[in-house]
């Protein structure tokens, strides 16, 4: 029906997160849409960001630079370590402008069942990161509310129990403006784990 290098560049934009086949071919056919110099541009993009962006030497986080522009900042809180699943989590955090101290990305979290186990993630760089940093006083368990999350965190607080570190979960619970009806089991358990005296 399509062209093959069409086709090519449907199944292409169809490996995208979220992107199934309608919304692939809309992209595609609206590339034909594009002037030579923006296609170019956008190809060049798509080239230069496999080929620049690395994780950073220290926590992990993506970057162009041997260091991302967290650990290069040197007004951040060196006493406290947020430890999140992903990059984007760090890109979340990072919005709300209330976090300033380190982060560390595990690169993803424990999940047997996908076959990833505590050595698929940045944990050894983690340990080491700790035993060369006196500096550090707080960890922040910030993966996922998921099983994958918890089992993430927990294994964490075992693997780093016995230091004198200070180490703490992210608060889960309802969103502002969430009705309690409407709130699933496991949410409403967590949000009643993390009630606070007013």
């Amino acid at each position: 029906m399509y062209p093959k290098s069409l086709v090519t560049l449907i199944d292409s934009f169809k490996l995208l997160p979220g992107v199934g086949p309608k919304t692939a071919e809309r992209m595609a056919l609206h590339t034909l849409k594009l002037k030579d110099e923006a296609v170019k541009d956008f190809a060049e993009a798509l080239v230069n960001v496999t080929e620049s962006i690395t994780d950073c030497e220290i926590c992990h986080h993506i970057t162009d630079d041997k260091l991302c522009n967290v650990c290069s900042d040197n007004t951040r809180d060196k006493s406290v370590i947020c430890i999140v699943e992903h990059s984007k989590d760090v890109i979340a955090l990072e919005k709300m402008n209330a976090y300033h101290g380190l982060y560390h990305v595990l690169g993803g979290s424990i999940s047997p069942l996908d076959g990833i186990g505590p050595d698929d993630l940045n944990l050894r760089s983690l340990i080491i990161r700790l035993q060369n940093n006196d500096d550090v006083k707080e960890l922040i368990l910030a993966t996922n509310p998921t099983i994958e999350g918890e089992t993430t965190a927990l294994y964490l607080k075992k693997l780093l129990g016995e230091t004198d570190l200070t180490i703490t979960r992210i608060a889960h619970g309802l969103p502002v403006g969430g009705d309690l009806e409407y709130a699933d089991e496991i949410t409403l358990s967590k949000a009643l784990e993390g009630r606070r005296e007013l």
